[in-house]
């Protein structure tokens, strides 16, 4: 019996001093969840692409030479605080064309089947958006076609110059960027036929648009 009360008297005394001793116990600290890392673009590396666009001649007289084009891309960026600095060449297929006189008749027509550039670009970069302009190299291949009662008379000749322009280009994916851009061309004058036929300068306004994959992973965590 005496076994019984002195088992009931600790019992009791421990559950008067349990709140006391739960009070003294530290709080559990409070640890907050980890921040998750931001993505910070960076436009350093190699890149290739695709683009296409339109080209319309500098001329206030027509028939003037206008059409399409198509081609690729493949270029390098350095990147230092935010301003990027890049070389890329690009070059492409290209139906553009005028044709003054009456087919079949008399007429001549001009058409530029290629066409490209090799360029520096100087930009600012906003993370992944990047405005800059660019300018340097330009070249068409462009063939002059004679039409004098339905016999044909050919001749091409390949001429160069110089470009100048401007563009914007974002990141939409990790290692994908859009491009719109916007060249001058203006190109050096040929002689065709033996030299009986002068081209002139030949200006293009050409507006394109563009996809470029950037090899290495452009993007830097940032905590």
């Amino acid at each position: 019996m005496k076994k019984v009360l002195l088992a009931s008297a600790s019992l009791f005394a421990l559950s008067a001093f349990a709140p006391v001793m739960a009070a003294d116990l530290a709080a559990r600290p409070y640890t907050k969840a980890p921040v998750a890392p931001a993505a910070v673009y960076n436009w350093t590396g190699f890149y290739l692409g695709g683009f296409g666009g339109y080209a319309w001649e500098n001329t206030s007289t027509d028939p003037k030479m206008k059409g399409g084009f198509a081609g690729g891309t493949v270029g390098y960026n350095w990147q230092a605080s935010n301003i990027v600095l890049g070389l890329e060449a690009d070059g492409g297929w290209a139906d553009v064309s005028a044709t003054a006189g009456t087919p079949g008749v008399a007429a001549i027509t001009s058409r530029i089947n290629a066409l490209g550039t090799v360029r520096g670009r100087v930009g600012v970069a906003f993370d992944q958006v990047l405005l800059y302009g660019t300018g340097g190299f330009a070249w068409i291949n462009n063939k002059l076609t004679a039409d004098v009662l339905g016999v044909l008379a050919s001749d091409s000749q390949f001429h160069t110059g110089w470009t100048l322009g401007a563009g914007v280009e974002a990141f939409f994916a990790p290692q994908w960027s859009v491009r719109g851009e916007y060249l001058y061309r203006s190109l050096g004058s040929e002689n065709y036929f033996a030299g009986t036929v002068s081209s002139g300068t030949l200006n293009l306004h050409t507006v394109q648009v563009g996809v470029n994959y950037h090899f290495g992973g452009p993007v830097v965590a940032k905590y």
